[in-house]
């Protein structure tokens, strides 16, 4: 089975927009997909969060998103509001969210 890791480092929502479609799009053809927020990519949980965005909320709901940068969030000043979002607060890499294990698994990295 393909697996991908979607690793968004953009803040600009329509870019990471093109992450979630992307990967509802490879979930549901069967491949293994995960999503993480890296970078400037934080900030965009809240709002995601705050507008009830379908996109989101479908990745969240199919399991699909991993977390968030544990020390990317503190430093953006968006720690509180993505701990709220219940999604799990990645720190593997020296505080911040790596791909070491997710390539050791098997997963090819698309980063945007």
């Amino acid at each position: 089975m393909k697996k991908i890791l979607f690793y968004g480092m953009t803040g600009e929502k329509m870019c990471f927009q093109h992450i979630l479609l992307n990967a509802l799009d490879c979930h549901a053809e069967g491949m293994e997909v995960k999503i993480i927020f890296e970078g400037a990519s934080v900030k965009l949980v809240s709002i995601f969060e705050e507008e009830n965005n379908p996109l989101y909320q479908q990745a969240k709901e199919n399991d699909l998103i991993q977390g968030v940068c544990l020390a990317c969030s503190k430093v953006m000043g968006v720690y509180e509001k993505n701990l709220a979002s219940g999604l799990a607060m990645l720190s593997d890499m020296s505080g911040h969210a790596g791909i070491k294990a997710y390539a050791l698994d098997g997963f090819e990295t698309i980063s945007l």
